[in-house]
């Protein structure tokens, strides 16, 4: 892979997770990299035992407080001379039943993985119409293709990042701006551990979904090479992304199998 040599790469969520694996892959790349999270303390750690620490550079960004997005992105362009690719990362789960989950939860959830990540989108948007190329890269999930246990707002909310950005690959292809949605099965990271609970506050659990999930090595490496070929839409993870193709084929043998999944 070389289209990311010498590149400015944008990532949000870079501070653990599939957001770090992407930070330290590109590196290697020679990209040069903008990290974004919350944690600058963690930011700060990472961007230092980077490649070529100094071509890289790390800036506070909440999700959940997308006013200053504008803002950060012309910070952004002033640092680092211009923005070729956003990798559209942050986000929060949920593990709560839909019945037990307060509307509280529900927006919160939306105003951080659907709200926040599109206002980024649109902040970065200008940059690359003016300069006529741009590559957007989503990090949705497999349950932004089907509902399951648990999830209903985080499944909602990914479900409305593949409405939005379906529509924005249509509309600005004419400016040369490319989209790729990404959709992770089980992936071995903290999210179950991150995730909110009923009552708003973290899971605490590594589930088993995760903690037997494909690595974040062979995930970013697999999202790397469809971002590289310019796929739209990519399924990541192990046997459970068969699920899909499950559902939209042999939807009844789904919903029999799905129903008997476990939850973590």
């Amino acid at each position: 892979m070389n289209n990311f040599q010498d590149k400015v790469v944008w990532v949000s969520g870079a501070s653990s997770g599939i957001g770090e694996g992407i930070v330290r892959q590109l590196a290697i790349l020679g990209a040069k990299v903008v990290l974004s999270s919350r944690n600058i303390e963690s930011l700060e750690l990472i961007k230092a035992s980077l490649p070529n620490s100094e071509n890289h550079f790390c800036l506070v960004l909440d999700l959940e407080k997308s006013s200053n997005f504008p803002e950060l992105a012309g910070i952004v362009v002033d640092k680092m001379g211009r923005i070729d690719y956003l990798f559209n990362n942050g986000g929060l789960s949920q593990r709560s039943e839909a019945g037990d989950t307060p509307m509280s939860i529900d927006r919160r959830i939306m105003e951080i993985n659907y709200f926040g990540n599109i206002a980024l989108s649109k902040a970065v948007l200008p940059y690359f119409k003016n300069q006529k190329s741009g590559h957007i890269v989503v990090i949705s999930s497999i349950a932004g293709k089907f509902g399951f246990f648990l999830r209903s707002a985080y499944s909602a909310s990914k479900h409305a990042l593949h409405g939005f950005y379906e529509s924005l690959l249509l509309e600005e292809e004419k400016n040369n701006i490319k989209v790729t949605i990404a959709c992770p099965g089980k992936i071995n990271t903290n999210i179950s551990v991150n995730a909110l609970n009923s009552d708003g506050g973290k899971h605490g659990i590594m589930d088993h979904n995760q903690e037997t999930g494909m690595s974040v090595e062979e995930c970013v490496n697999k999202l790397l090479r469809a971002v590289e070929s310019n796929q739209k839409e990519i399924l990541i993870g192990n046997k459970e992304i068969k699920a899909v193709t499950l559902k939209r084929f042999f939807p009844s043998i789904f919903w029999k199998i799905i129903k008997k999944q476990s939850a973590t």
